[in-house]
């Protein structure tokens, strides 16, 4: 939460400096913009490294360089060497720091909590960020106010050295790797499989990239609103950030109570509506108390969304992806809000304030109607830990980690009248496939025999096909369950593993001389 507070002290003091050095609203909302697009940009690479290495030292070390992003800021904006676009480019690295930071330390909450305290932990966590939002900035104004905006970026600066302290000296429980580590290409891509393949997920995705266009108005517009809409100075503006981050913490302490009466679905749209109206009041008060009530409201509607969202997110991804589905969800969001940043920022320049958080409210209006054909899931409850039931067969023919590709069929007895319950359940089973790794799948019938059906797909290496197993989770094996009892043959299904061979190869290993290679392979005299 110290760092937290350092963090918005220095938002607030790059923001007004913005508005004393260049004039512009598109330049002043690029502030909020260079904070949020290296989010969107290198999320999924820092979502991949926090599910594949040491979630504490990705940590320490994003926050090792923000520290010393900060310090060299705030040199600059003390010797007067600060420009427009030098300023950008160091909340843009801030911001890349912060991309880094931001899946491991949203997937270590899940490493802290058993999983039916996840959403409380997660709401926790969002509050401490909250109290500080609704402080911090009413702190930050007064030091700009008081000593400049290079005082805030110092002030973040310091805010750094306790976190790293406590980083420094975690010492988290890791759980065994059964398997070696994804190269980075790898690990991003079965991380967008995964959420491509995953509804809940793939909804949450499609939702909050609409929701952060339209939310980022606000933030993005506060300067203005406190300067132009109600005349005040760097004071009001913290005010007014003060009044959002209350909201937003007492929308995180009544997140409990909300989400025991309220579907995720019904909490997230009544969060929409009521943002929107927030919005579109924010431009039309000239009254700071007012102004200060209305974003109190958007600050509850904030916090509710998003958690929502994250809580989703988590809740239907196993350990194994959680940071990188995090990451996806992040670059969603916060990629919304980047665009939306700029895109109110113009707007503003051209049409003015008003006309640029009446077309947000509009957009967060299009977010809430949205549930209606996409809505949150309602189950919370499914079970994503891993089955751990796999052992790697013996082969009579010598695999390696590298070898393939590898080809698995898996042979079904189904009666005529089991038909449609069994092709009903291979349509989820495809889905599981294809979202844990397996590639080319298809179900093929016999035509000879009307009950045999054969499953069939592949796995580009014997590891891959080791991974692709050990990421069965126990709520998965439901529908392996359900095959199995649709299954009518005397056996179990017949489960065969093969590798892909090219013709002509010679499974010795001498070298065979030009008269055996020009020699048939077969007695010519033999019987086809």
């Amino acid at each position: 939460m110290a760092s937290n507070f350092g963090g918005l002290i220095q938002s607030v003091g790059a923001s007004w400096m913005m508005t004393s050095i260049a004039g512009s609203a598109e330049m002043i909302t690029l502030v909020q913009a260079s904070v949020t697009l290296p989010i969107m940009l290198l999320s999924l690479v820092a979502g991949a490294l926090a599910d594949n290495f040491d979630r504490r030292r990705m940590m320490l070390a994003a926050q090792v360089f923000m520290l010393f992003v900060s310090v060299a800021l705030a040199a600059c904006a003390w010797t007067g060497l600060i420009t427009p676009w030098l300023l950008l480019a160091f909340t843009f690295m801030i911001g890349c720091g912060t991309a880094f930071n931001g899946p491991a330390w949203q997937a270590s909450v899940g490493d802290m909590v058993e999983r039916p305290d996840l959403p409380g932990a997660i709401a926790l966590n969002s509050m401490g960020f909250n109290i500080a939002r609704s402080l911090g900035p009413a702190i930050g104004g007064a030091i700009v106010a008081a000593a400049g905006a290079a005082a805030a970026f110092a002030v973040n600066a310091a805010s750094y050295v306790g976190l790293i302290a406590v980083l420094a000296r975690w010492r988290p429980d890791h759980a065994p790797q059964p398997l070696p580590r994804e190269t980075l290409g790898v690990a991003m891509a079965a991380g967008i499989r995964y959420a491509a393949m995953s509804p809940a997920i793939r909804t949450v995705l499609g939702r909050s990239a609409i929701f952060g266009i339209g939310a980022s108005a606000i933030p993005a517009l506060m300067p203005l609103i406190a300067r132009d809409v109600i005349a005040g100075g760097p004071l009001t503006y913290g005010l007014l950030l003060g009044s959002f981050g209350f909201g937003a913490v007492a929308g995180a302490l009544a997140s409990a109570r909300l989400r025991s009466a309220f579907s995720s679905e019904t909490l997230a749209r009544g969060s929409c509506l009521a943002f929107a109206a927030a919005a579109a009041l924010a431009g039309l008060s000239p009254w700071l108390p007012a102004t200060m009530a209305v974003l109190l409201v958007a600050g509850v509607a904030w916090v509710l969304v998003l958690s929502t969202f994250n809580v989703t997110v988590q809740l239907h991804s196993p350990r194994w992806v959680v940071a990188r589905a995090l990451s996806l969800y992040q670059m969603a969001a916060f990629g919304g809000m980047a665009g939306g940043s700029w895109l109110w920022g113009v707007i503003a320049e051209d049409h003015g304030i008003w006309a640029a958080l009446a077309v947000a409210a509009t957009v967060l209006l299009g977010c809430a109607l949205l549930g209606l054909r996409l809505p949150l899931p309602a189950r919370s409850d499914i079970d994503l830990d891993p089955l751990r039931s796999w052992q790697a067969p013996e082969t009579a023919v010598a695999v390696e980690p590298r070898s393939g590709p590898v080809v698995i069929t898996i042979e079904y007895r189904i009666r005529p009248e089991d038909r449609r319950p069994f092709l009903a359940t291979m349509a989820e089973r495809r889905r599981i496939r294809r979202r844990d790794g397996a590639r080319h799948w298809t179900l093929l019938r016999d035509l000879a025999d009307a009950e045999i059906w054969i499953e069939r797909f592949h796995l580009p290496t014997w590891l891959e096909y080791a991974r692709h197993n050990n990421r069965v989770t126990k709520a998965d094996a439901v529908v392996t369950e359900r095959l199995r009892a649709l299954h009518c043959g005397k056996k179990a299904p017949i489960i065969r593993r093969m590798i892909e061979r090219q013709t002509g190869s010679i499974p010795d290993s001498r070298t065979p001389s030009p008269r055996e290679l020009a020699e048939p392979l077969t007695d010519p005299n033999a019987s086809s």
